[in-house]
């Protein structure tokens, strides 16, 4: 697996992650046995990945925990985030933050975690984050229990990076996650570009979604866009949409393409992939594991989604 440094961390990276929320969560939102999940995360530190994310919110922390428990701690960079709402309740408090970084590490069963992020932070919440919370997890940083702060954007309603467009203007953040694929390539103006000048690291989620796997998840998507005026239907044949991806011989399938888009993305990092299945896993890795699209297919893709920012890809 090919690795690179993460941003101002300095932290080797495989440059793919293991992601285990998303739909699957490891397959446990399939109900998959507990034993066919953590053998998912040995296999991707079999493949050489060693950047695990996860989230009190996922429920799948104790499963990683389990999954590492056959490598050396300095050799997996562990990545998992707190929710800054609670069900039913207020923001959460620095007594909270505290609390719920120590119940992770319980359930990762370690010492420290690698990256701390503020979970999916709306824009209207990142003053509160930024002023009351960001000053505990740097106490939490000194006494050696979170070695880098991260924030990742409340994708599915900020499409348009709003709160990390205002993250770029401090500097107590070491790591992004942003959104980012080829339906929803917004991320490249609104946050790469200062990303690169601060040098901060960048996880990407939503390389891979439904509309890459499913033809009319993708036709709905597209319609939507050529709707709203950011799309033009005269770059597409609606029939088969992207079709001209495979079709050239530049990928063999569309998330394939989806991956290596995101991979080589000036800025990127680590490409997070989610999966239940070994087999899904294994052709993940080898996507994000090849060169970049041929620049004529890469062109054409930046040129037909130059103007969208209103979708997922979810």
């Amino acid at each position: 697996m090919d690795t690179t440094i993460l941003g101002r961390t300095g932290l080797m990276v495989s440059v793919m992650g293991l992601g285990c929320g998303g739909p699957s969560r490891l397959g446990q939102s399939y109900e998959r046995p507990e034993a066919e999940s953590i053998r998912v995360v040995e296999c991707a530190l079999d493949l050489g990945v060693n950047v695990i994310d996860t989230a009190e919110a996922y429920r799948t922390e104790e499963i990683v925990g389990k999954g590492i428990r056959g490598v050396r701690r300095e050799d997996v960079i562990l990545s998992t985030k707190k929710s800054i709402m609670a069900r039913g309740e207020g923001p959460a408090s620095p007594e909270a933050l505290r609390k719920g970084l120590e119940e992770s590490l319980r359930r990762l069963d370690t010492d420290y975690v690698d990256v701390y992020h503020f979970h999916a932070v709306h824009p209207d919440q990142y003053d509160y984050v930024r002023n009351v919370l960001v000053p505990e997890a740097m106490r939490l940083r000194d006494e050696g229990k979170l070695r880098f702060i991260g924030v990742t954007e409340y994708f599915e309603k900020d499409q348009r990076h709003e709160m990390l467009d205002r993250a770029l203007g401090d500097d107590c953040w070491d790591v992004f996650m942003v959104g980012f694929n080829i339906l929803n390539q917004s991320a490249r103006e609104a946050v790469f570009a200062r990303a690169i000048e601060q040098n901060i690291g960048i996880l990407d989620m939503f390389a891979v979604r439904r509309a890459f796997s499913r033809p009319e998840r993708l036709k709905e998507i597209l319609r939507d866009l050529i709707e709203a005026g950011q799309v033009d239907s005269a770059d597409l044949d609606m029939e088969n949409p992207l079709g001209f991806v495979v079709e050239s011989g530049a990928a063999e399938s569309l998330s394939e393409a989806a991956y290596r888009f995101c991979r080589h993305e000036p800025g990127m990092h680590v490409v997070l992939s989610g999966t239940g299945s070994l087999e899904h896993l294994e052709e993940n890795a080898r996507a994000l594991n090849q060169p970049p699209l041929p620049e004529k297919v890469h062109h054409r893709l930046r040129e037909i989604f130059r103007k969208a920012d209103l979708v997922t890809g979810s």
